[in-house]
């Protein structure tokens, strides 16, 4: 099991935000990625899941993959 951070790398770098990870909804699927309140900020994982369990599953296990951080 990969051990991962449970902050947006993402969010960071590109709008220095401090956001934990969850599990969003697009219309492409769900994705592990943050939110603030004005809404999502940024899309962590490559994978998006067919279910909210899968992505939560991998949220927890750390069963995904880190959008490249560029």
């Amino acid at each position: 099991m990969s051990q991962q951070a449970s902050f947006g790398h993402l969010a960071m770098i590109h709008h220095g935000k401090f956001l934990p990870l969850e599990v969003l909804l697009s219309a492409a699927g769900h994705y592990i990625g943050t939110r603030d309140i004005d809404g999502p900020v940024s899309r962590e994982s490559h994978e998006y899941f067919r279910s909210y369990a899968a992505a939560q599953r991998a949220l927890k296990r750390g069963g995904w993959t880190q959008l490249a951080i560029t």
